[in-house]
């Protein structure tokens, strides 16, 4: 049962239990569903884009794109208007949505690059890291209208969004209703090592 102290409590129950030893900041993150009415100040932004920048990717290509909205603006009631009802509770409050695009071709001559998904995930994991460390957190969204989205930001052939991300200070669990609460106040899981890792 959460105290008054609610933040503190969620942050426990959150907590990664893992079986090895990881960093601590890979043990903090998770994806709330609740956000606190607190803006993000721009300097605090411009470090997580600063983390996403330095991100690995094949040939130094960096096929990632970010476009962001803050509450209370026109552009951030556009990408709401775009997700799907099942997470626009999970969104709604969130001083900032940013939608995550990728290139889908290599600048230097035109051919798709099968890595772009893959290297927009490595940025995205970089922004993420430097979130938490800033007591950020975020819940990533595929489910939007991409159609809808493309044609808000009029993304041309080359760009295309892959996911929404709903950016903020933790909230209380009761600002949500249910079937959010209940999930939001649920353990976190995760399949054992064994399940998805082979010696040959």
């Amino acid at each position: 049962m959460l105290t008054d102290n609610t933040h503190t409590d969620i942050q426990e129950l959150k907590q990664a239990k893992t079986a090895h030893d990881i960093h601590p900041l890979l043990k903090k993150r998770w994806s709330p569903r609740a956000f606190a009415d607190q803006e993000i100040p721009e300097e605090v932004l411009n470090e997580l884009f600063e983390a996403a920048r330095w991100a690995a990717s094949s040939m130094n290509e960096q096929p990632w794109q970010y476009v962001y909205a803050q509450k209370g603006t026109e552009a951030f009631n556009y990408i709401w208007d775009c997700i799907m009802e099942g997470n626009q509770p999970c969104a709604k409050e969130a001083p900032v949505l940013v939608v995550a695009l990728k290139r889908k071709t290599f600048s230097r001559n035109g051919r798709p690059n099968g890595a772009a998904l893959h290297d927009l995930g490595m940025a995205y994991e970089q922004l993420l890291m430097q979130a938490t460390y800033r007591d950020l957190y975020a819940h990533m969204m595929g489910g939007f209208y991409r159609d809808q989205m493309e044609a808000y930001l009029d993304l041309g052939e080359d760009f295309e969004p892959a996911v929404v991300i709903a950016l903020g200070y933790i909230g209380e669990p009761d600002q949500l209703e249910e079937p959010y609460k209940s999930r939001e106040l649920a353990p976190r899981t995760r399949k054992e090592i064994s399940e998805f890792v082979k010696a040959l």
